[in-house]
């Protein structure tokens, strides 16, 4: 550890105006434009894709907890959004269309996991 940082976040929804600080242990030298970064760069994964597999794939719900079932789940949970994020077939559905459609339509399955072309 060689800082700690408080972040001041405030925030404008419908009229109403929340304020919330943060706190930040980190390894970086107290450089404010760097943590600055660093806390960006970390709610950027955190709303892109962390988002994403807790609505679409229900992880937060998950009951998994023993062995490395939490593990094995997240990693095909990642790898799943990452073929149907990939494929180009139903590039204009959305990831909730494309992922409905790998449950329901065979052929579309196969093709994500290269079975099919």
């Amino acid at each position: 550890m060689r800082s700690v940082a408080a972040v001041e976040l405030e925030c404008t929804r419908d009229g109403k105006t929340t304020r919330e600080r943060r706190y930040f242990i980190t390894s970086l030298a107290p450089d404010t434009e760097k943590i600055a970064h660093a806390v960006r760069a970390h709610w950027e994964i955190e709303n892109s894709l962390h988002w994403v597999l807790d609505v679409m794939f229900g992880e937060d719900r998950s009951r998994a907890r023993t062995r490395n079932g939490a593990s094995n789940l997240s990693s095909m949970r990642r790898l799943s959004h990452n073929l149907i994020k990939n494929e180009k077939q139903y590039s204009k559905w959305t990831v909730k269309k494309r992922k409905l459609a790998a449950c329901h339509k065979p052929e579309y399955l196969e093709a994500l996991i290269g079975l099919r072309k």
